[in-house]
């Protein structure tokens, strides 16, 4: 990072108006200590001027020793930068960043170096940086920021739609919750309506019953009472006549039993009636049946999907290249980002990465046995499936490197990747698995000969939730 500073041109001119007692530019390390000596050099890293002995001092400690140095004479003969390595490490306090490690690729100073990069391949800055400005990887770098630029505005957008989405998915839950809990307080209002008119029929029921029951009882105890009544007076006025004949009536009167009757009557009342609740809806109060928040299986995009009305020819793209020993046969693609796919080369045994906007293949990998299918594995990774060794392996994508190796129960073909997990199809017998990173098998569907006949692929489509 280019810091403004001294330049050369000033020290130039110092040196040269100066003498031994009249001079512009001191050593800075003695003129602390209040001694004037005049300045034999300058360190570009800590923009100092030194006296020979301290010039000579600073070559040789281990902190300063590879700092950039500058002699009267280098001064005079050349045209340097001063302008170099003088962004300070972050975690080398004092320190300055002047190298870059190929291996781990990390920015580091001296310390760095000395402690965590001894047996790496090392550029030291100040060498390498000339002309960087015009180089491809500075036009690279900058094309690279400006992509990262578009896929950030667009997963800003698409956030601020997904935002407005669950605001309305939102409002939306609650006004169906709400409905939904007045529809069944309206149907409970209606449920208790039909008990309640229920049992009110029985109590107006039962009640008449009693009343009955009681209106008979008083009948019948009067009539007796005057029977009784009537047989004592007839008895008394010794009416004997009349008393046979009121025998004989009191005795017909007995017979009928209207008493029995109403008695029967009120036995069979049931009084004691109780509610029985419905154990259903008694449930419902004991368990969390309301209702479920339904959840989408998988993740949709907002944006709007287009079909294809046609698919129309754009040109060809030529992706053999020099170190292909047969012709191409491409049995895997799939998309690493807008303008970057990767693809399987199954004749060579090879995983290619296509640059779009150049249309050529940038980048290529040599397998020891053949792959068949390809997928993203986000944020960064790949996988590709090897029948021969029914395996995944997983790779990241910056230089194909293969991270692990998952077995797979058969010869696998077709992958594609959603949520955790790789959905394959195998060969021998076929079969479609659903495994996670981890080698773990959720499940495994046998497809049917006489249905599938040779599936190589398979793709996963979102269902659209209402």
């Amino acid at each position: 990072m280019a810091v403004s500073g001294r330049k050369i041109s000033d020290f130039h001119g110092s040196i040269s108006r100066g003498s031994a007692e009249d001079f512009d530019q001191c050593c800075e390390p003695c003129l602390a200590l209040g001694q004037h000596k005049e300045a034999h050099g300058l360190c570009v890293e800590c923009q100092e001027y030194f006296c020979k002995n301290c010039y000579i001092y600073h070559q040789q400690i281990k902190a300063t020793k590879h700092h950039q140095l500058l002699d009267k004479e280098n001064m005079e003969n050349n045209s340097v930068d001063l302008a170099v390595c003088t962004e300070e490490y972050h975690i080398h306090k004092n320190e300055i960043v002047k190298f870059f490690c190929t291996n781990h690729e990390a920015l580091g100073c001296t310390d760095c170096i000395t402690l965590n990069h001894r047996v790496c391949k090392i550029d030291y800055i100040p060498d390498k940086c000339a002309g960087i400005g015009d180089r491809d990887e500075y036009k690279e770098t900058l094309r690279e920021l400006d992509q990262k630029l578009n896929d950030i505005d667009a997963v800003i957008k698409k956030a601020t739609l997904q935002d407005k989405e669950i605001d309305s998915s939102y409002d939306h839950v609650v006004t169906e919750i709400v409905k939904f809990r007045k529809e069944i307080n309206d149907r409970l209002d209606q449920l208790q309506m039909k008990i309640q008119t229920d049992a009110d029929k029985k109590m107006l029921n039962d009640k008449q019953t009693v009343k009955n029951v009681l209106d008979t009882c008083t009948a019948v105890s009067s009539d007796i009472k005057k029977f009784k009544s009537s047989l004592q007076d007839s008895k008394t006025s010794q009416q004997n006549g009349q008393l046979y004949i009121m025998i004989k009536q009191a005795k017909n009167k007995i017979k009928l039993d209207k008493l029995k009757t109403a008695q029967e009557s009120l036995d069979q009342t049931s009084i004691k009636y109780t509610f029985q609740r419905n154990k259903e809806l008694e449930n419902l109060t004991k368990q969390d049946i309301f209702g479920n928040l339904n959840l989408p299986t998988t993740k949709v995009s907002l944006e709007t999907k287009k079909e294809f009305d046609t698919l129309t020819h754009s040109g060809d793209i030529n992706v053999r290249t020099n170190s292909d020993v047969t012709e191409c046969s491409i049995t895997g693609c799939a998309v690493l980002s807008n303008n970057k796919l990767v693809l399987v080369d199954k004749n060579n045994k090879k995983l290619k990465v296509l640059d779009m906007s150049s249309k050529a293949v940038t980048k290529e990998k040599t397998l020891d046995s053949v792959p068949w299918g390809i997928a993203t594995v986000p944020p960064d990774h790949i996988a590709a499936t090897i029948p021969k060794k029914k395996e995944i392996w997983l790779m990241e994508t910056r230089k194909l490197k293969i991270i692990c190796r998952i077995p797979v129960k058969g010869k696998c073909k077709g992958i594609t990747y959603h949520q955790g997990h790789f959905y394959v199809v195998c060969w021998d017998p076929y079969r479609l698995f659903i495994v996670d990173t981890k080698s773990n098998f959720n499940k495994i569907f046998f497809l049917h000969g006489k249905i599938f006949t040779n599936p190589n692929y398979i793709l996963i489509r979102p269902i659209i939730s209402d």
